[in-house]
């Protein structure tokens, strides 16, 4: 079935006559007819009850109009959804709870208002994963704190954060790892990029972690902080989203360990124009 044998479906319901239909298609009456009797054929069941020259939808006509709605428009959405010049479709963004949570809404709205076309899609993990996932096609983009090392990848530079150290408001000032007094540490997942540079700080200083505490999210890190469980190193952007922040005490790290770059990566052979948007409204930031 044939998406043009639908269209002249539809223009025979909606004209209510083969005349008609062959009048606003601009094309013979012959070819109408034609191409309805074929379509008929291909599905082995009359679509029209012929009246004369008007024709009333069969039964299986009013089946196959619900349908080719449906897919007309369905193959409308798809022409929208593959062109490079307009934003449309969906965009699946990956990002880090930390990004997600402090530098996203704002411009995420932003890109809401001035394209609501498309359907935003944020997911939160891991940005080794997030850039097997851009490689792969399961995200369009993703913000990452890793190196996009993959010469498939195009990135450009978005935020530049701050690394502190945070421990309990009393604990005395931290310069190096042998002054910390907390026995734990507390961090993500192995695959936190903050947790690599958290364990690289110490070892610059030949120093073993005594304990490491995976968490989940950095209000759980920064909430067992405050009561002395271990002390964490986090963006100094989150800080001020914790409403005890007086309950921390915050320590600044030698230029080597202070600054993390976050990428927006996606595939250099796959531009498109909802990623270009999805740059103009992170850069504003």
């Amino acid at each position: 079935m044939e998406l043009s044998d639908l269209q002249v479906f539809k223009a025979v319901v909606q004209t209510g006559g083969i005349v008609r239909a062959a009048e606003s298609l601009h094309r013979a009456q012959s070819s109408v007819t034609a191409r309805i009797q074929a379509l008929e054929e291909k599905l082995a069941a009359p679509l029209f009850i012929r009246e004369g020259r008007r024709l009333q939808l069969a039964p299986a006509g009013r089946v196959l109009l619900q349908y080719a709605d449906r897919l007309l428009d369905l193959a409308k959405e798809a022409s929208e959804a593959v062109k490079l010049d307009q934003p449309s479709g969906v965009l699946r963004l990956g990002a880090m709870e930390s990004t997600a949570a402090v530098r996203l809404p704002k411009p995420l709205g932003e890109f809401h208002d001035a394209h609501p076309e498309v359907a935003l899609e944020l997911y939160i993990g891991d940005p080794t994963d997030h850039t097997r996932q851009v490689l792969n096609g399961e995200l369009d983009a993703a913000l990452v704190a890793i190196p996009a090392s993959d010469k498939r990848l195009a990135s450009v530079p978005v935020y530049e954060e701050e690394m502190v150290l945070i421990s309990e408001a009393k604990h005395r000032p931290i310069a190096s790892p042998r002054d910390i007094e907390a026995k734990a540490l507390l961090a993500f997942h192995p695959g936190c990029p903050h947790r690599k540079r958290f364990e690289d700080w110490f070892a610059r200083a030949r120093v073993s972690p005594q304990q490491m505490v995976e968490m989940g999210s950095y209000h759980a890190i920064l909430g067992c902080v405050a009561i002395g469980m271990g002390v964490a190193l986090v963006p100094a952007s989150v800080l001020p989203t914790y409403a005890q922040r007086d309950r921390l005490g915050v320590h600044r790290l030698s230029p080597k360990f202070r600054h993390a770059q976050t990428r927006l990566i996606w595939r250099r052979d796959a531009p498109q124009a909802k990623i270009a948007a999805l740059r103009q409204v992170l850069g504003r930031t």
